[in-house]
């Protein structure tokens, strides 16, 4: 069953079928982040070490459905850092904190609730991969290019959004700036910022 949702413009889109851009490589810095092996990651999901291989090289992409079990599968590994949850919770600014590899949402500010027209807890857990404009798409695809996912701490990446409206989420038009940090296990994560339009 598809999401269905209403774009800027009124029309309706499905967005549980987006693939991941540059999976394998995504997938790469989670699992060399956490600390596993290939042959465990394939342990885990049930495939051998060497569609794990292909997945990070590129030489094959699996489908959406597998690569959302891929990332539950690295779930459990994690910590619960909660003073950095606390500082994105309590904080003025607008703004949001996912795993990077999957975008599920770990946290994010009153003011961002606000923004997002929605309760401060509803999408806790979700991944907000589905919500994506088509500009954060865009965006997404450019890290490939610019070395993202090489670097250890890559520069943050700014760009602009356009507003999309959905049944969950409300996202507004304006600036977002990615920034990568750590969660305590070496989980990657991703600070989301920004002005949107119509705020100092």
């Amino acid at each position: 069953m598809g999401i269905e949702s209403m774009n800027a413009e009124g029309a309706k889109t499905s967005a549980v079928s987006i693939g991941f851009p540059a999976f394998g490589k995504r997938l790469r810095r989670l699992r060399r982040s956490v600390g596993l092996k290939q042959s465990a990651l394939a342990g885990l999901l049930g495939v051998d070490q060497t569609t794990v291989s292909r997945w990070e090289n590129g030489g094959q992409t699996p489908s959406v459905h597998v690569q959302q079990k891929v990332f539950s599968a690295l779930g459990p590994s994690r910590v619960q850092d909660s003073a950095l949850k606390r500082l994105v919770v309590n904080s003025a600014e607008c703004l949001h904190l996912v795993e990077e590899a999957s975008h599920t949402c770990l946290a994010y500010s009153a003011s961002r609730a606000r923004d997002w027209k929605t309760s401060q807890h509803a999408l806790l857990g979700v991944s907000l991969w589905q919500f994506a404009t088509d500009e954060i798409r865009q965006a997404e695809a450019e890290l490939q290019k610019d070395g993202w996912w090489e670097l250890h701490s890559p520069s943050p990446k700014a760009f602009l959004t356009s507003e999309a409206v959905h049944d969950q989420i409300r996202i507004s038009a304006g600036q977002i700036v990615w920034e990568r940090l750590y969660l305590a296990d070496g989980t990657p994560v991703r600070l989301v910022s920004g002005r949107r339009e119509g705020t100092a």
